[in-house]
């Protein structure tokens, strides 16, 4: 029986075909014009495929999302034709510990987009779901995010992983953490939106083949040089709050084993496994990291 598709208007809807990952299981991918969010029509597709139906790894990619979500419930919006937002839902079986799994995303994200990072200018990885462009004498600025939801199916369950990056140069008022773009650091790319969802999920889904048999623990060194916060005064918020707000303190210390932030206080170790993260830069000013949407990704 054929599995019902993302629930996408019939006029945008658009040819699917699939990604190579380098022998093992391809990706089948639908490409639209525009849809909500990509990460619900995923979601959709996972809870209505007939029950016994063994489903295989499914990316759908927009130009243009209109309700595109981002964490702990904001709203994201991106910019049509400068940037680039798809999600993959990836069926897991029953289990998997998805501790660290963005973590995981973002090393093989950031691995696809620079692999060999340039000494001045380069990707770092901000927990627990950014994508920062950072240079010398600068903490940086987002280039994309992601988000990762999860819907229970028979004994398993489907992540769905929502990737939003900025290709070109957009200008966003209030843009507390800065905006920064692919093509500051790779104009080719950045100017091949038609094929570079296919080199990220091709990547992409190589390392979650690995994430399932490994989990977090395969990802941990190559995170740890790409680590935007060790070693930096931040500040965690648990809630849902705009901005940091009363919290823990502290010097970061890398991350656990399950993926968690370690952070350095006066009465010890702690770990910050959800909540927000603002990081206190030079001078005693605080540069928040992820209170408002301030890239304009989406998913």
């Amino acid at each position: 029986m054929p599995l019902r598709q993302p629930e996408v208007p019939r006029h945008h809807a658009g040819a699917e075909e699939e990604v190579s990952t380098g022998g093992l299981p391809a990706v089948e991918v639908a490409r639209v014009a525009e849809t909500g969010s990509t990460n619900a029509d995923l979601l959709a597709w996972a809870r209505s495929a007939p029950a016994g139906v063994a489903l295989v790894p499914r990316a759908l990619v927009a130009e243009r999302q209109t309700a595109g979500r981002g964490r702990l419930g904001r709203t994201w919006a991106a910019t049509p034709g400068a940037s680039l937002t798809f999600s993959l839902a990836w069926p897991l079986a029953a289990g998997i510990d998805l501790s660290g799994l963005s973590l995981a995303v973002g090393v093989a994200l950031a691995g696809t987009l620079d692999p060999k990072p340039a000494e001045a200018l380069r990707i770092g990885l901000k927990w627990p779901n950014d994508l920062w462009l950072v240079g010398t004498g600068e903490p940086g600025r987002k280039l994309g995010g992601v988000l990762i939801e999860t819907v229970p199916r028979g004994i398993g369950r489907v992540a769905v992983i929502g990737i939003g990056l900025n290709l070109l140069e957009q200008r966003v008022a209030g843009a507390s953490s800065g905006v920064a773009w692919l093509a500051e650091i790779d104009a080719a790319a950045a100017a091949s939106a038609a094929t570079l969802p296919d080199r990220l999920l091709s990547d992409l889904a190589v390392a979650l083949h690995r994430f399932e048999r490994e989990g977090f623990p395969a990802f941990a060194a190559a995170f740890a040089e790409r680590d935007l916060l060790r070693g930096r005064t931040v500040r965690s918020a648990a809630g849902n709050g705009p901005g940091p707000g009363p919290g823990h303190e502290g010097i970061a210390a890398g991350v656990s084993a399950s993926g968690e932030l370690l952070l350095r206080t006066p009465t010890g170790l702690e770990r910050i496994g959800s909540g927000e993260v603002s990081m206190r830069i030079a001078g005693g000013a605080s540069t928040a990291l992820d209170p408002q949407p301030a890239a304009r990704t989406s998913w």
